[in-house]
């Protein structure tokens, strides 16, 4: 959907593990986008980040990866719902450090305190020389020439420059006649489409001082087109087939065009003459002409709306009209010249895009979701937390929970306030805002250092039964290499032991990978192996009863999706030897080839993800049996293709501290309280479930299991998000 936010994250295969920091940019880029120094972070990516209707950030409080995993099938919403995961780094003050440095969120913001979570707007300011027209321009007009930029100001904001290597090969209007504040101006607007070499002009309009439109021309690339951005450029493939007119001919009409002393006026110009390939040396940008705070700029669409009381680029039209562009960045910098900078600064534009925003966001909310007034002062959110840039920008930011943050930083904790709660005045308020942070709690009884040390012994324990199987019974001196190298084909195997115990012999495998042990169950349980038919299983024991269930919840599980499993692989076949083997199947998006996290090299497995379910299966008919370089492959949907199979290896690969009678009692009070904790679980993911039901439509949603760092021990947190589409589920 060409109008949906969407979200992007190479997190397949190589475990993500995000800092607080890293968290914390992602928020500050999806609540604020481009503006105050916020920049895409390293690790996805949001593509259409001004269509977000909010941002909503859930957190678990005090519960980990452990706790997902360990409580898998009863996190039933979460697991279906987010198909993006990661690695979240534990911290000792999570919830500060989630808002931003310096964030002091008190009791005014939490459920107790009742706050309302409405966006206000900024008060008019009386005073015109704070406002940042009038500190660029003073009050007094000036003529058009005062408001060209200077050749300082054109190499600061990137205009092309005569004499600049940089632009070497760009043409030049030969516009040299001196301007003064008759020179006549021009609007002019391109739109680019994508393509090989990079931004190339498609469409050119110009526009003379009484709006007379004197070119409105389509161009052909050079290059192949890579996106024609139709939302965008309105521009599509059978537009451009019929067209000749190619980028050298626009560059000689519009030379031939302008007048020895024009000047040209756009928004955001620069970027225009860069397509053009031209250099013209005296231009006025509106985008710098309508000054704003911290660098930031009106978009022409609400320039147009509020300075002119035009309507500009409709939804409903299919793309940008350039001309219309053109025009409006015309009479917007003839309003400037004409009015001034105080009638300019008179109109105050900040209050008046607050409440547009505003007002755009009251437009679809239900009649009994209507502001209220602020019982309480304002928290103080001090620099550089990026929730006080939302407040200057007029939106407020909206905290629940139980835990309040005292002067000094630290957590406390109201019990009073209950997880439901907090689930009602979320409900009600989040609407309201468009950047929320609600948290939910387990409880104290729950958290215990003792218990999650148990909790811990017991999700190593089951994880290590589900990589385990024992095979036989095999004859009394059967060859024990064959029966390896035949059980390695189904993945890498951490151990291998005889088991004597019997009355013939058996052998007990450990893997490293859960989709290796259960490949091994799935084509050898009945196969004739080193001369016997042998039987393969897995240990039987209370926590392994469900083990068939959690299986096949995994395989379902959204993060597989279109993932398959790949074993039997030479561990000297290189990335690129299996891209090269694998690249006739159909829809191949990504190759993943797991490395041994201690010695760096790689296993005897991969994972393949393709952009299309259909096509993992089309796959999996086609490689089961099929010999590269000599082995022959076996393949299977993926289990834990994401960051859980090197969690799964770190844990599998982990020694529980403490042993003894301590660990034993551990155990057996985490057995007395599992049952309550399993239905407090359930519980959350319920609360989850319909809080999120409730969210508009392209909000991003981030859950967040903030891990463990404590004295008593540390254990990583889990991040799940997405943006909520039309269907309840969250968008790639």
């Amino acid at each position: 959907q060409e109008k949906s936010s969407r979200l992007s994250a190479a997190l397949f295969g190589e475990d993500c593990e995000i800092s607080c920091d890293q968290l914390y940019e992602l928020l500050k880029y999806a609540a604020l986008g481009k503006c105050h120094n916020a920049t895409q972070p390293s690790w996805c990516r949001i593509y259409h980040q001004s269509q977000l209707a909010g941002v909503v950030v859930i957190v678990l409080h005090e519960m980990s990866q452990l706790h997902f995993y360990k409580f898998y099938l009863q996190f039933k919403h979460l697991r279906k719902v987010f198909r993006h995961r990661f690695t979240l780094t534990p911290s000792t003050n999570f919830l500060a450090s989630l808002c931003g440095e310096g964030a002091n969120l008190g009791p005014q913001n939490t459920a107790q305190g009742l706050a309302s979570t409405s966006s206000e707007c900024i008060p008019k300011n009386s005073d015109l020389q704070s406002d940042p027209i009038i500190r660029k321009y003073g009050e007094k007009k000036r003529g058009l020439t005062g408001y060209t930029l200077t050749l300082e100001e054109q190499k600061k904001y990137d205009y092309p420059i005569k004499g600049s290597p940089r632009y070497k090969g760009y043409i030049y209007t030969e516009c040299d006649q001196q301007r003064t504040d008759s020179s006549p101006l021009f609007g002019l607007d391109c739109e680019m489409c994508l393509t090989a070499k990079g931004n190339e002009v498609t469409r050119v309009s110009l526009v003379d001082a009484q709006g007379q439109c004197l070119l409105n021309e389509l161009v052909k690339p050079e290059s192949t087109v890579v996106n024609y951005r139709t939302r965008f450029s309105g521009i599509t493939e059978t537009m451009l087939l019929p067209v000749k007119t190619r980028l050298p001919d626009i560059q000689t009409r519009l030379k031939k065009m302008l007048p020895r002393d024009a000047v040209l006026v756009g928004h955001s110009l620069n970027g225009d003459l860069q397509a053009l390939e031209m250099i013209h040396p005296s231009v006025i940008d509106t985008s710098l002409l309508f000054a704003r705070n911290q660098g930031r700029r009106f978009k022409l669409k609400f320039l147009a709306k509020a300075v002119l009381g035009k309507e500009i680029q409709c939804e409903q039209k299919l793309g940008h009209d350039p001309a219309e562009d053109a025009r409006a960045a015309l009479e917007l910098a003839q309003f400037f010249i004409e009015q001034g900078p105080a009638k300019a600064a008179e109109l105050n534009l900040e209050m008046l895009l607050t409440a547009e925003v505003s007002q755009n966001k009251a437009a679809v909310q239900p009649q009994g979701h209507r502001v209220q007034k602020q019982l309480n002062e304002p928290p103080l959110l001090p620099t550089p937390c990026f929730l006080d840039c939302l407040q200057v920008t007029g939106q407020k930011p909206l905290l629940l929970s139980r835990q309040e943050l005292d002067s000094s930083g630290l957590c406390q904790s109201n019990l009073s306030i209950s997880n439901k709660q907090i689930l009602q005045k979320a409900l009600a308020d989040v609407p309201l805002s468009t950047f929320s942070i609600i948290q939910f709690s387990l409880g104290p009884e729950y958290t215990a250092a003792h218990l999650l040390a148990g909790l811990c012994e017991k999700v190593r324990s089951k994880l290590t039964d589900m990589l385990t199987i024992y095979a036989g019974p095999f004859e009394e001196n059967f060859c024990l290499k064959s029966v390896k190298k035949e059980f390695g084909r189904c993945g890498p195997i951490r151990s291998l032991t005889v088991v004597t115990e019997t009355h013939e012999p058996y052998v007990c495998i450990q893997y490293e990978v859960l989709e290796a042990a259960q490949l091994a169950v799935e084509s050898l349980n009945g196969a004739e192996v080193a001369g016997s038919c042998i039987k393969v299983q897995r240990p039987v024991t209370a926590a392994m009863l469900d083990c068939d269930v959690l299986l096949k919840e995994l395989e379902l599980d959204v993060e597989n999706e279109g993932v398959i499993y790949v074993a039997g692989l030479k561990k000297s076949l290189t990335e690129t030897d299996l891209q090269e083997e694998f690249s006739q199947l159909k829809d191949l998006e990504t190759l993943f080839l797991p490395k041994d996290l201690q010695s760096g090299r790689h296993r005897n497995c991969c994972f393949l993800k393709f952009q299309k379910s259909q096509s993992a299966v089309d796959a999996l008919e086609v490689i089961n049996g099929w010999t590269v370089k000599g082995s022959k492959l076996r393949s299977r949907n993926a289990l834990a293709s994401g960051h859980l199979w090197r969690w799964i290896w770190q844990m599998n690969h982990s020694t529980g501290k403490e042993g003894g009678n301590s660990l034993y009692e551990k155990m057996d009070q985490l057995s007395d309280s599992e049952q309550e904790l399993r239905k407090k679980v359930k519980k959350l993911d319920q609360h989850v479930k319909k809080l999120y039901r409730s969210l508009q439509n392209n909000t991003l949603c981030i859950v967040l299991l903030p891990g463990v760092n404590s004295t008593h021990g540390s254990q990583p947190g889990l991040g799940l998000m997405g943006i909520k589409d039309d269907g309840g589920r969250s968008a790639c």
